[in-house]
């Protein structure tokens, strides 16, 4: 028997629909975050939220999806999660923001290098990850007294500011001379990395990357890459943003027992609050501090960076992670969600075109034409076919609050969508695809 969300096709949009003219006369974009721009998402089925509780939100029409995104993976715990709000609340009450340091920026920044547990000695927050990593390049090259920065170029993103998204398609309004400054390499392979500081001897400031993503690193690749920096003086910076607190509680480096020099973590620090972190070795944050005869680097100096209810949430969400191995759940759940849709998918006879990948906790899918070649048109089919049945899923990330319930309920919602798609396969996708389809975030032109 199917289950409520999965009885029905949802059909009404309209008010969600009308709402788009508005956010754009009035939102560059229509919207704060380019990943959940309308652009994104199939042109009739792009829906506004209005509330969220456990792993289930609500539209502007009255619709409900189980949302599989948390928040751009911020939200591990689940939406409106009492254990964290509660802190937030009894914080507020106090308030939030002093002439001077408040004890609570002590006290957190203890228990997250306790939580995270990596050997790093000091700590700064900020609010959003690109603070963070950002923070890091800067850092790194007063430090190191260079300016060129290497990145990953098999990760897709690492910040806001200039010195990487002029690497991006996206280099409108940033300097040329910024834009050279971040040169990349290929992960898993280190005759790339090495390359570059072949090319560029002495010149190299830092190398930045995530330890894991979708795919794992090759046996000795990441040992190889400390090795390199500490060959060339240059600082090793893991990007943990998404991997902390989701893949383990220190991130990647911790599953794969390497210690950077520096490390950025966000997201799901205080469960979708607006917090972040910049962790280091002392001698290097010591750089943005005032207790040397160095010249000095301003470093994270903001007005709302330490705000007593984000690092209440902070406080709470650690404490929760470490009492109910949150971890260990999210990677539990996620092995059912992956074997039920790999079920399905083999039922489908689908394998060649719609794959599943990365770790269980944060899983991915890929969207395969008839070529077997990624495509953008099965990907907004997909996500047209999953919105109408009450899914909300541009990833697969699962949360605390994501039960067997709501998994097999997931797997009934794909294997509906994936025979439409399978149709579209046979047929031709323009047949089943209402709109326009959705786009890469980084090009060059609208």
């Amino acid at each position: 028997m199917k289950t409520k969300l999965n009885e029905y096709k949802l059909t009404d949009f309209g008010k969600s629909n009308s709402l788009k003219t508005r956010f754009h006369q009035i939102i560059p974009g229509g919207g704060h975050t380019y990943a959940k721009g309308d652009d994104q998402f199939p042109q009739f089925y792009s829906p506004y939220i209005t509330r969220g509780k456990g792993c289930h939100i609500w539209d502007a029409d009255g619709n409900e999806y189980i949302e599989y995104a948390m928040g751009l993976r911020a939200v591990t715990l689940g939406h409106a999660f009492d254990p964290v709000d509660n802190a937030v609340i009894e914080a507020l009450r106090n308030g939030i923001n002093f002439n001077r340091p408040s004890t609570i920026e002590l006290d957190c920044a203890e228990d997250l290098l306790k939580t995270i547990d990596n050997g790093h000695e000091m700590v700064k927050f900020a609010k959003n990850g690109s603070d963070s990593t950002t923070a890091a390049i800067k850092l790194a090259r007063a430090y190191t007294g260079r300016e060129l920065i290497a990145v990953c170029g098999d990760h897709p993103f690492f910040s806001t500011d200039d010195w990487f998204i002029g690497s991006t398609p996206m280099t409108g309004g940033i300097p040329e001379n910024i834009q050279k400054q971040t040169i990349k390499f290929k992960y898993n392979d280190i005759q790339s990395l090495e390359d570059l500081f072949n090319a560029y001897p002495g010149k190299i400031a830092a190398v930045i990357m995530e330890a894991e993503k979708e795919i794992m690193p090759a046996d000795g690749y990441l040992d190889s890459v400390k090795q390199i920096c500490q060959k060339n003086n240059a600082v090793f910076i893991f990007d943990e943003i998404i991997a902390g607190f989701r893949y383990h509680l220190g991130g990647g480096q911790k599953l794969h027992n390497i210690v950077p020099d520096l490390s950025t973590y966000g997201k799901a620090i205080a469960n979708g609050y607006s917090l972040s972190a910049l962790t280091g070795k002392r001698e290097i944050m010591e750089c943005g501090g005032i207790n040397h005869n160095k010249e000095r680097v301003f470093l994270l100096s903001t007005t709302y960076g330490a705000e007593h209810h984000h690092l209440a949430a902070a406080i709470a969400t650690m404490k929760y992670y470490r009492e109910n191995n949150v971890v260990g759940y999210l990677h539990e759940i996620g092995s059912l969600l992956r074997a039920k849709i790999e079920k399905v998918i083999r039922e489908l006879s689908l394998e060649e075109y719609f794959t599943i990948k990365g770790r269980s906790c944060a899983l991915l899918y890929g969207t395969l034409d008839n070529e077997k070649k990624p495509s953008q048109l099965f990907r907004t089919l997909f996500l047209q076919e999953t919105i109408k049945r009450g899914m909300l899923a541009p990833s697969l990330l699962v949360s605390y609050s994501h039960t067997d319930e709501v998994v097999q309920i997931t797997s009934e919602i794909i294997y509906d969508a994936l025979v439409v798609y399978r149709k579209a396969l046979a047929e031709g996708v323009e047949k089943y695809l209402e709109g326009k389809p959705v786009k890469p975030v980084f090009r060059k032109y609208c």
